[in-house]
């Protein structure tokens, strides 16, 4: 017969409380139960584990065992009390990937509600843009994406918002006195990006065509703006508030936007802290920008 974990917790408790009955009455079991286990694991041992039949001392080497026993209940315990959290998506690791604007813009309210209801669970938040997001996904690397992507092979996709491009110059701009149209945009130094694939306009495509210079962070590229380098075309998530110095002109000619879709693993596959966090992001409001 191996030594179990009742034992060695039938033991511990006897010689705490230095009596079967008190020990049977806090493991809720009969004294006679008790001490049937703790012969059982006596016999196992092969050696007495107390110097007298009435429990209240004991042998040495009861004395060695209960520090061993006290220090493996404590560690099964921790186990236990862990398996139960991430269980209950009490704890856990949430390995979430997205784009820039979205992790400035979107999920510091979706982070903070959710640290606060889940204080345990561990994070791991990244911003990229969708190329890396794509690979990241393929590769196992994340457990959450929110990107502008095509289907990735076993993720489950679902459009979480869409977000109109519009262009961005500095606040003093001309252009911010004028009806605005792609032929305006025609006589402006335009900064091309990565986003610029989303737009499928046939007045934008010369535009694009005819860039001389290509940025593709998005900080970057808002700094040349400020620089007065250009102008350049955005989804409006990236132009955050702060940025006063910079204005965000809304394209009413062309209805071109940029999805953002979340990416989450299958629901048979996802850990608790994943569908809560799952959770957490697809009950933010957050349409039609």
């Amino acid at each position: 017969m191996a030594i179990k974990i009742e034992m060695l917790r039938c033991f511990r408790t006897v010689a705490a409380t230095g009596s079967l009955a008190d020990a049977a009455a806090i493991l809720g079991r009969t004294p006679s139960a008790v001490s049937m286990m703790l012969r059982q694991f006596e016999e196992q041992i092969g050696a007495p584990l107390f110097e007298t039949a009435r429990k209240s001392h004991l042998t040495p080497l009861g004395q060695l065992i209960r520090h061993e026993a006290d220090r493996e209940l404590a560690h099964f315990e921790r186990t236990v009390a862990a398996i139960e959290g991430l269980a209950r998506a009490e704890r856990g690791l949430v390995r979430l990937i997205a784009t820039p604007s979205v992790v400035q813009v979107i999920m510091p309210p979706i982070l903070r509600a959710f640290m606060a209801d889940h204080p345990e669970v561990r994070i791991d938040l990244r911003d990229a843009d969708s190329a890396t997001i794509e690979e990241d996904l393929r590769h196992e690397r994340a457990d959450i994406a929110l990107a502008s992507l095509g289907p990735v092979a076993g993720f489950q996709r679902r459009k979480f918002l869409s977000d109109r491009f519009g262009v961005v110059c500095l606040a003093d701009d001309t252009l911010l006195r004028k009806a605005f149209s792609w032929d305006d945009l025609a006589k402006e130094r335009f900064i091309a990006n990565g986003l610029c694939a989303h737009i499928e306009d046939d007045g934008f495509q010369p535009i694009l065509t005819g860039a001389t210079l290509t940025v593709h962070n998005t900080g970057s590229l808002l700094d040349l703006v400020r620089a007065g380098v250009g102008v350049t075309i955005l989804p409006r998530l990236a132009v955050l508030p702060q940025n006063s110095d910079l204005a965000f002109l809304p394209i009413d000619t062309t209805p071109a936007s940029r999805d953002v879709y979340l990416f989450t693993p299958q629901p048979n596959l996802q850990t608790p802290a994943t569908k809560a966090m799952v959770r957490a992001i697809m009950d933010a409001e957050f349409q039609g920008f």
